[in-house]
């Protein structure tokens, strides 16, 4: 009786392990995919040196805004030596003090002086605001560009599929793990750059209210007394 040999059997080759790490989808994604993950990591670094920059300066104008109110509010001496904000609405007060025309009422006066402090403080929180409508448009776009680097990465997935006839959760994961991955970087430049944005135009809104409540305390005393800029030079 004749031996049949067995035929040697063969392994079924393993498919090749995907890296789910977060350098892995990245490396692995499609090169659009990836691109739209640069463009909006590069958005969030950009929005967190933005909102960082705000918040200090903030901060230290608001201590300016609460000193240059309280000293206006109790008619105590206030110069143009002041730090920052503040010196630059008083030198302005005092400027519009000085040009004095004796034909103007009380009343004039005093709107007149208020309109150069206000001007200033105008110029000093424009500068504040820049950077403002980067976080905006960043918090407004950010997750629709995701969106768009998800939608871009099924489809090849899809693709993928189409070609190699095989619907397994193996074949279909890696793709779209790397697709939902740019949804997700998407979301986190825009979660927090929409947050800051609310906050730092509130700040701003609370910082203009101390500095006009200070202009107009400021103003009133210089339009009453004509003679105040002359004795404080005099005190000099």
């Amino acid at each position: 009786m004749e031996q049949i040999a067995a035929a040697p059997s063969v392994a079924p080759a393993l498919a090749p392990a995907h890296d789910l790490s977060f350098l892995g989808l990245f490396m692995q994604a499609d090169p659009i995919v990836k691109g739209v993950m640069i463009l909006l990591v590069l958005a969030s670094v950009a929005c967190w040196t933005i909102i960082l920059d705000k918040l200090l300066r903030i901060r230290a104008i608001r201590r300016q805004a609460r000193t240059f109110e309280a000293r206006a509010r109790a008619g105590e001496k206030v110069d143009p030596q002041m730090p920052g904000t503040s010196g630059r609405i008083v030198a302005a007060g005092y400027e519009a003090w000085r040009d004095q025309d004796p034909s103007e009422s009380r009343a004039e006066r005093r709107e007149r002086i208020e309109r150069a402090m206000r001007a200033t403080l105008s110029v000093d929180l424009r500068q504040l605001q820049v950077g403002l409508s980067f976080l905006a448009t960043t918090g407004s776009a950010a997750p629709f560009i995701g969106l768009f680097g998800t939608v871009w990465g099924i489809m090849n997935s899809f693709s993928a599929i189409a070609s190699s006839q095989d619907t397994s959760l193996s074949v279909v994961a890696p793709g779209i793990a790397e697709a939902l991955f740019a949804t997700a970087i998407g979301l986190v430049a825009a979660i927090p750059a929409v947050i800051a944005y609310n906050k730092l135009s509130t700040d701003l809104g609370r910082l203009q209210q101390s500095f006009a409540s200070g202009i107009t305390a400021l103003g009133d005393r210089l339009a009453r007394d004509r003679k105040l800029h002359i004795r404080s030079e005099a005190a000099e």
